[in-house]
């Protein structure tokens, strides 16, 4: 379905410097989540550490990056977008300077959840671009550019991280990281207008804390669960017990504040259930299976292709990332013809399918039917559903309120990386005995896709809804 006629694109003068200062933002964020990747080894020799315990140091930054992501988009609707950006990028630097001076595993530590803040990067860059391009068109295709970067910058980040470890050691890894933030954080207030919403109450801090103890909860649960024979039960449930008390704390505490952080009334709507369902479904469906069970069975010698782990992530990991980055913009030219909507759902069907045909990957060892395979799903999903997904999260915010649901969708982005490990490898350690039971976790994917598609048909069209910025920009067009 065609778009109606919609505002005049804003004159590129403005459009390239404020997207190369939002592009070195999303950079520094993304560098800070996968840059370290393959260096993990090396930082357990030079800090003469487990690999345990260098594994808590990405979870801390993880979970950090998911409560953070719940609360500053709304905080900078209400003191100033650009100055929470930067703000952001400053403490995240700050973080990086921290870990690359650690002694030790508990500095590290401490390090890497500072760099937590950058969590809400995206959505925030995504409502900043929505501030200063109004033509939907153009912010579609935009909003696609910005996007694409966060599923891993082609595959690049890592492979640099690896080289810097080995010729370096770990900690320039974090200097690299420094550099980008401090770049970042000096060109932002050169391109970049502020803005805040219409009305700019206090901060509803009171219902801020049940919701990060809540989901930083249920994130600790799914990751004790996905430790299968080794997790501890008795904490799992615990964590489930809290985190479910907290939604509803929170849920009572938005009923009776003034200026809450999310209204009743939005919670209620479509847009958010709808949505946040649809995200939380997508990731649990193909996470784990792109990034744990597909490069496991890559390297598995009697059910797989026998890849060495040097050779793997050309093979699956890389193309999958550069699919994604390339195909970003395109699926976001896409959006701007036909609707996020469909295009989500395209992306959503072809990301089926290709879980789908992974399966049959299971006794192969064709190098050439892995990287097809990767490339496919990265297209699919890296490079159209994640798209969508993150582009829905602004344009069907209100005008009034456009943080809370970028932020909370960031959390259920968080939340289904989470729950796709516990849930997917739970299955494939299940059915262990058959071909390393491989497939049955891809084929559980699957079915959860599919129940993805069907909240997605649940989700409304965001010029539909009278108070969003799509709508009052088509209104105002209208009305000259």
């Amino acid at each position: 379905m065609s778009l109606p006629v919609q505002p005049s694109k804003t004159s590129a003068a403005t459009v390239v410097p404020l997207m190369i200062a939002l592009l070195v933002a999303v950079f520094a964020f993304q560098l800070n989540a996968s840059m370290l990747a393959p260096a993990l080894a090396t930082m357990e020799t030079e800090l003469n550490a487990t690999a345990a315990q260098i594994g808590m140091t990405q979870t801390a930054f993880f979970t950090a990056a998911a409560l953070f992501s719940l609360f500053l988009p709304r905080w900078g609707d209400l003191i100033g977008r650009r100055k929470v950006l930067v703000g952001m990028m400053i403490v995240t630097g700050i973080g990086c300077i921290v870990a690359a001076f650690a002694p030790n595993v508990t500095i590290l530590f401490l390090g890497r959840l500072i760099q937590g803040v950058a969590g809400p990067t995206v959505p925030l860059c995504l409502i900043i671009l929505r501030q200063q391009v109004t033509n939907e068109k153009q912010y579609a295709l935009l909003l696609g550019i910005v996007t694409s970067v966060n599923g891993g910058i082609g595959g690049v980040d890592a492979l640099a991280g690896g080289w810097l470890a080995e010729t370096f050691g770990f900690r320039s890894i974090f200097w690299v990281m420094a550099a980008f933030c401090a770049v970042a954080a000096l060109s932002l207030p050169f391109s970049v207008k502020e803005s805040t919403a219409t009305e700019t109450p206090k901060m509803d801090w009171l219902g801020v804390l049940p919701l990060a103890v809540s989901i930083g909860s249920l994130l600790m649960a799914f990751n004790e669960a996905g430790k299968l024979s080794a997790a501890n039960w008795g904490l799992v449930v615990a964590l489930f017990i809290i985190g479910i008390a907290g939604v509803v704390v929170f849920y009572n505490i938005e009923k009776r504040v003034k200026n809450p952080l999310v209204s009743v009334e939005y919670l209620g709507q479509r847009r958010t259930w709808a949505l946040l369902l649809t995200t939380l479904l997508t990731m649990t469906g193909v996470f784990a299976v792109m990034n744990g069970l597909l490069p496991n069975l890559a390297q598995d010698v009697d059910n797989g292709a026998g890849m060495s782990a040097g050779v793997v992530s050309w093979w699956t990991l890389t193309p999958y990332a550069l699919a994604g980055l390339i195909f970003g913009p395109i699926a976001g030219a896409m959006a701007g013809k036909l609707g996020y909507k469909i295009v989500l759902q395209i992306g959503i069907v072809l990301t089926i399918i290709g879980v789908a045909g992974a399966t049959f990957l299971v006794g192969t060892d064709s190098h050439l039917a892995y990287l097809a395979m990767s490339v496919f799903v990265g297209i699919a999903y890296a490079g159209i559903a994640n798209i969508m997904l993150n582009g829905l999260g602004v344009v069907l915010s209100p005008a009034d309120n456009q943080g809370y649901l970028p932020g909370m969708n960031a959390g259920a982005f968080n939340l289904g990386a989470g729950i796709s490990f516990a849930i997917l490898f739970a299955v494939a350690t299940s059915f262990g005995d058959n071909n390393g039971g491989y497939a049955a976790g891809m084929w559980a994917g699957v079915i959860i896709l599919a129940a993805a598609f069907l909240c997605s048909l649940m989700i409304p069209r965001p010029e539909t809804i009278k108070d969003t910025v799509a709508a009052k920009n088509l209104a105002e067009t209208s009305a000259k």
